[in-house]
């Protein structure tokens, strides 16, 4: 079907001369509403006002100026069809068989500071999203176009078609519609429900889209397929760039999250290294490459093969220290790179160099999609952001104390690194780097066990932090074995005044932090 007929409705004029040029060499009729008339006028491009096809002016202050049986008729009857046909005729409805619409910017009005509720409203379109429905309701005969993305290619095909376009084309066009449209709504519903929603308040609904970011190597395992998702018409706050190396696999993303999310726990310059979503190794120190060093050295037998994330700039001395001691990582991670430092790092071919420019932005809410659901609950936030709270809370209830500033601090870090560490996490410090970390296990003290193990005689004088409370005294006694002389936790247990006692009994000092910090699976 050779198209005669088309109505041109838009808030952004991008690619549209070129378009209507086209549509024009085609011998195609074009009716505008006021502003896209001026635009194509301005360009030279015939075109006539749709009030000359409705017979009505633009009504309302131009909040009605489409909606009518002449524009939704035209849109609307099927060709197909006799009765239809002889109705279109007798009222005089003139088929339109294209229709260009793109919406009022909503979205971005509202994202502007300070945008009053009366400005939020005027840019909720009503014209547009109809026209969109009713030539994709009716896609047998009718073509939208909602994106300038999509002129080129809808302007080869109706060239190569001599004024026609295909069935798909026009199919796949209604879908990406319905699809825009249902986008649009639900920015609108999102915004006004949050005129009146407490600030972050577990939302009564999640109404979101995700739409495809990229495709990845693989998932889990080879022959499954994965792909990244990102929330449709939302910026998000967590954002990254891959600057070098193999495409991203499913285990990767997770992975390399997990270092960003022990990042940042720490303002100070720190480092971690991350295998299979636990950290291997974290360190802190007034000089970035020696945090990295020390964060390598916490298990090198466990870094290899594994994820380095610094959480300041990644400079040439860093670059060199990780690449020296570290015979083989997947992925570097950092909030800004130096070029010499990507000129080292880009020296080995599959590495895959992450930057994360917004190390520390993140939303209020975690989500984990599970198959009864979505669970959705606060974002356990860092220490660091809390860390006056954190002392005040923070009590000795055993004889042994450690109460200089350079011990609290030490303290604090056992700390950040057991919130960081999955399923009872059991975390061995000594000054700001850990020597041996124990997590995932059915049992506490089998926690302990593992971390003690990890830590050979580097277990002599540690800090052991863990992640909940210590449930019996057979943890002490196991931490007492291997030397550690003080102990960080929750407290809460209906036992632990015996886990005091065995503290007392043995010489370790142990600190209530009344704020438990579990990180389940």
């Amino acid at each position: 079907m050779k198209m005669k007929t088309a109505l041109i409705s838009v808030s952004d004029g991008r690619g549209l001369p070129e378009l209507a040029r086209e549509m024009r060499r085609q011998r195609i009729d074009i009716y505008a509403t006021g502003g896209t008339l001026t635009l194509l006028k301005k360009n030279k491009i015939p075109a006539r006002s749709v009030t000359e096809l409705t017979g009505y002016p633009e009504l309302l202050g131009g909040r009605l100026k489409t909606l009518h049986p002449k524009v939704h008729g035209g849109l609307l009857f099927l060709r197909s069809d006799p009765a239809q046909r002889r109705d279109a005729k007798k009222h005089g409805i003139r088929p339109i068989d294209l229709v260009v619409v793109n919406l009022y910017p909503f979205r971005q009005t509202v994202q502007k500071p300070r945008v009053t509720l009366q400005r939020a409203v005027e840019q909720i379109d009503i014209g547009g999203p109809t026209m969109l429905r009713s030539g994709s309701k009716n896609f047998e005969s009718v073509t939208v176009l909602c994106d300038p993305a999509d002129y080129s290619t809808f302007a080869e095909e109706l060239r190569k078609g001599k004024g026609s376009v295909s069935l798909s084309l026009r199919r796949a066009l209604a879908l990406k519609a319905f699809r825009h449209t249902s986008a649009y709504d639900r920015e609108i519903a999102r915004y006004l429900s949050s005129l009146d929603a407490p600030a972050n308040e577990l939302p009564e609904n999640l109404d979101v889209v995700y739409e495809r970011r990229e495709t990845l190597r693989y998932g889990e395992n080879p022959h499954q397929r994965a792909a990244l998702y990102r929330r449709r018409g939302e910026e998000p706050r967590f954002s990254f760039e891959q600057l070098h190396g193999k495409e991203l696999s499913y285990n990767n993303i997770l992975d390399f999250e997990a270092a960003v999310e022990t990042l940042r726990e720490f303002r100070e310059p720190a480092a971690c290294v991350v295998k299979h979503t636990n950290p291997c190794g974290i360190a802190a120190d007034r000089d970035l490459a020696t945090a990295a060093a020390r964060a390598i050295e916490a298990d090198s037998l466990s870094a290899f093969g594994g994820i380095v994330g610094v959480n300041q700039t990644c400079d040439e001395k860093v670059a060199k220290t990780v690449l020296d001691q570290l015979p083989f990582f997947e992925i570097i991670v950092a909030p800004q790179f130096a070029a010499r430092a990507l000129s080292l790092l880009r020296s080995r071919v599959n590495l895959r160099i992450m930057l994360v420019p917004n190390l520390y932005q993140i939303g209020p809410f975690d989500m984990r999609f599970v198959k009864s659901g979505v669970l959705v609950q606060d974002r356990d936030r860092p220490i660091s952001e809390h860390l006056n709270e954190l002392k005040k809370k923070l009590h000795w209830v055993t004889q042994t104390k450690l109460e200089t500033k350079e011990e609290l601090d030490q303290i604090v870090f056992a700390w950040k690194c057991a919130k960081v560490v999955r399923s009872n996490a059991i975390v061995l410090t000594q000054g700001k780097q850990t020597v041996g970390i124990g997590g995932g296990q059915m049992s506490r003290v089998d926690s302990v066990k593992l971390a003690c193990m990890k830590a050979g005689p580097k277990t002599r004088g540690s800090i052991l932090a863990s992640d909940g409370f210590i449930p019996m005294p057979d943890n002490v006694e196991v931490a007492h074995e291997h030397g550690v002389r003080a102990i960080v936790q929750p407290g809460g247990s209906i036992r632990d005044q015996d886990v005091i006692d065995a503290s007392n009994r043995f010489g370790i000092a142990m600190a209530f932090t009344g704020e438990r910090h579990f990180k389940h699976g």
